[in-house]
């Protein structure tokens, strides 16, 4: 066996005459566990989060969307139906979507309108964001599905017979106003049902029938916005990508759901990155306490150090029994405290121990990602502590 290391493993493993040596060294070991458990179970429950927000924006936004490159709209064509017929490509819906003026009653708001087909819920599945009536009924026109966000701004509930919800979007055409009565096309509507997601989406839409967007922005039959795509579950995103750019060329643009959504994949990525940032400057504070307890080791040993130098060992290899002494410390301190986190993640996403509500368990998720990221980031410290300490050893104290 390797001398300083089964030197290192006594020192480490056997009792300590001096009863505060034993108490610092167990402080320290605790350290490195607490430590280790807190990074893994921030890191896990940031995954969680992580993936119980996607999955929001999953039910809104679509696997790819195709708009405009230049311009609000497009005419849909016979050879885009063509194009579209690909077996990668599980659904397609048409949409158009434009800001508009909402009004109810003595409030007002401005939002976005989206007119959808009949084979949008094919591509989202908005529907199940519903708390309150129901989706766009086909037979019924005149219909829109409010977010939670706007229903609160407008004081507004669903199948208001009495008073309509009235929209209004400017009329196509350059200059200026001279009369505001004509300047705008305007329609009366009845909200049939409340959908609540994100902050942003149920703040920011209005559904309706692609028909109603259509005549409220004077579009033609064939003219809309853009077109959402369902993929099928096997399918490269950015392989389809790249074949529908081939075909439709550059007059339209292509986009993925994370570019969709690339501000929010910021966000929740800047977050991560700042709460591991913090959560490691916590450790390395807690690490200080294996260079405290292996300088006092190095205190407490100093006469067996005097005898190890006087059998021949050099000061290089009395520093390397320590550092690996600090760092066998750190090392079994990590195993034990991931041990704990890992058990402690997987039991809360079976059986939700803690919940945020009386029906929402905190969302956690285990990663094999974050346990290589604690590993390695504890272990790193714990080396440059477990260095740092041992490099106090010179002759003169020996």
């Amino acid at each position: 066996m390797n001398f300083p290391l089964y030197i290192a493993k006594r020192y480490l493993f056997t009792k300590s005459s001096n009863n505060a040596i034993n108490i610092i060294t167990l402080i320290a070991a605790l350290g490195v566990i607490v430590g280790a458990i807190a990074l893994f179970i921030v890191l896990s429950v940031f995954s969680g989060l992580k993936e119980f927000s996607l999955d929001f924006i999953k039910i809104s936004d679509p696997d790819l969307k195709i708009s405009a490159e230049k311009g609000k709209s497009f005419f849909f064509t016979d050879s885009m139906t063509t194009i579209l017929q690909d077996k990668k490509i599980v659904s397609y819906s048409k949409v158009v979507e434009e800001r508009a003026f909402f009004e109810y009653k003595d409030k007002s708001h401005i939002a976005s309108i989206k007119g959808v087909d009949t084979n949008y819920l094919l591509v989202n599945n908005i529907d199940t964001a519903i708390y309150v009536g129901e989706w766009l009924d086909k037979e019924a026109i005149n219909t829109v599905v409010v977010g939670r966000g706007i229903s609160s701004a407008l004081s507004l509930g669903t199948y208001d017979f009495i008073e309509s919800l009235k929209v209004s979007v400017p009329k196509p055409g350059k200059g200026y106003i001279n009369n505001p009565k004509t300047a705008f096309n305007q329609l009366n509507l009845q909200p049939i049902g409340i959908f609540s997601l994100t902050e942003e989406l149920h703040n920011k839409y209005v559904f309706s029938h692609l028909s109603i967007a259509q005549s409220l922005l004077g579009y033609k039959l064939n003219q809309i916005s853009a077109i959402e795509l369902k993929l099928a579950i096997n399918a490269d995103k950015n392989k389809v990508k790249k074949e529908l750019q081939a075909k439709l060329g550059d007059d339209f643009k292509i986009q993925t759901r994370e570019q969709l959504n690339a501000s929010f994949h910021k966000m929740l990525n800047s977050e991560n990155l700042i709460f591991y940032l913090i959560f490691t400057l916590i450790l390395i504070i807690a690490l200080f306490n294996v260079v405290g307890a292996i300088i006092m080791m190095i205190l407490d040993k100093k006469e067996n150090l005097k005898t190890l130098f006087s059998l021949g060992t050099t000061i290089k290899e009395i520093k390397k029994i320590f550092m690996l002494q600090g760092f066998l410390l750190t090392f079994f301190g990590l195993i034990i405290g991931l041990s704990i986190a890992i058990i402690f993640v997987l039991l809360q996403k079976k059986f939700e121990l803690i919940m945020i509500t009386s029906s929402l368990a905190y969302p956690v998720k285990f990663e094999m990602a974050n346990v290589i990221i604690v590993f390695f980031t504890i272990i790193t410290l714990g080396f440059l502590a477990a260095k740092i300490a041992a490099s106090r050893i010179s002759k003169k104290i020996i």
